[in-house]
């Protein structure tokens, strides 16, 4: 059926990470402003794993 094709087919194009790179190549940036972002996306990871490490505060 078209449905199980469709399906299959999103989920492949998803492993692959096409429709992401697609997105990231529609319109040009700038080398400085492309460090930028994966920087701070880099340190939103680096808090947010922090974050998860850290013992829950007492509740009480």
């Amino acid at each position: 059926p078209f449905d199980v094709a469709l399906r299959r087919f999103k989920r492949t194009i998803e492993k692959l990470g096409l429709l992401t790179d697609l997105r990231a190549r529609e319109f040009y940036e700038k080398p400085t402003a492309e460090r930028k972002r994966k920087k701070a996306a880099a340190v939103k990871r680096h808090y947010k794993r922090v974050r998860s490490m850290q013992l829950p505060k007492k509740m009480y």
